[in-house]
């Protein structure tokens, strides 16, 4: 092998600059030549390559986002767009992929693979919803970012006896809501997972002021059915009778634009050293992953299209919790 490419696809996550740069210097160091392909998969048709050396990945294990951008492709999901993409790689040698990114993207991965081409993915997403990895790139930091902003939102809430509503990501998965509000001391979480009642979710909000909470804390994922903007509806329809102040808060992306932790971009290397040591043993059409603490393989055609699903137990264990 001489030639490999990297993409980063889907939402992007704090950590993924980390990896680029491990599969970068880890491809250099087997004495390959390693193109980047800028915007996802749009690039990976568009043929936008770029040839990187290890100072071009300098400096960027810090920053959040993804120095090679990410673009949505809906033609990559038909055949003739894919050909394209096999096209393009295959006019400048390059040999094999690795595509970082989360469930569609390793979705992506896999149909590449089937068409034929090594392909090696590495988990990224803020949802850790992926199959094949107890926790993936971008999680710790985005769970981070939502925690510091519940903790600076009781100190509002205890100050003028208020109940706050606070919205983080997870259009499709509810992990950053549960694991956010767990930590935050939160009364109550509501996901998508579960259903939820509105009169349920301010009855629960009044019973932390009448055990004499000076606070009250509702973390609501974005795609729940009672999100945050209509829990704060039903609240005002209903001000009169439920009688207390209820604000909402919308994290949205702001999660995801930090800087990445310590955490993040330990297991960002971790994982883009582990791709391209599979790639150099011959291996391929797998997803690299966290588990049990160890860096490991997962074939992809087990990984793509499969959600990890969430840990409800653990909701009933926040409920008990929080009184």
């Amino acid at each position: 092998m001489k030639r490999i490419a990297v993409l980063t696809s889907g939402g992007d996550a704090p950590g993924m600059n980390a990896a680029i740069r491990a599969v970068v210097r880890g491809g250099l160091e087997q004495g390959w030549e390693v193109f980047g392909v800028r915007q996802g998969y749009a690039g990976l048709m568009g043929g936008d390559f770029v040839s990187l050396s290890a100072r071009d990945v300098g400096g960027i294990i810090q920053q959040g986002g993804t120095v090679l951008g990410s673009a949505r492709a809906p033609e990559f999901k038909t055949e003739e767009g894919r050909k394209q993409a096999l096209a393009n790689l295959e006019a400048r040698g390059v040999e094999a992929l690795v595509v970082i990114g989360g469930g569609g993207s390793q979705s992506g991965a896999y149909a590449l693979s089937r068409m034929g081409f090594p392909v090696v993915g590495v988990a990224s997403t803020i949802d850790n919803d992926l199959y094949g990895s107890e926790t993936t790139i971008g999680v710790d930091t985005a769970l981070n970012i939502a925690l510091e902003a519940i903790d600076r939102l009781k100190v509002t809430a205890s100050s003028h006896h208020r109940a706050f509503l606070v919205e983080v990501m997870g259009r499709d998965c509810g992990y950053l809501a549960l694991m956010a509000g767990i930590a935050g001391g939160a009364e109550v979480i509501v996901l998508l997972e579960v259903e939820s009642d509105p009169e349920e979710v301010i009855e629960t909000l009044k019973a932390a002021y009448r055990r004499g909470k000076a606070h009250a804390i509702a973390v609501v994922a974005e795609g729940a059915t009672n999100n945050a903007n209509e829990l704060m509806l039903y609240a005002q329809e209903n001000q009169k009778r439920i009688g207390f102040d209820l604000r909402v808060t919308i994290l949205g992306h702001v999660q995801r634009g930090g800087m990445p932790g310590a955490f993040d971009r330990l297991l960002a290397t971790r994982l883009g050293v582990g791709a391209v040591e599979r790639l150099a043993g011959g291996e391929h059409g797998v997803l690299m992953g966290l588990i049990r603490g160890e860096i490991l393989a997962t074939p992809l055609d087990e990984a793509a299209g499969r959600k990890k699903p969430l840990d409800l137990g653990l909701l009933e264990m926040a409920r008990v919790l929080a009184k």
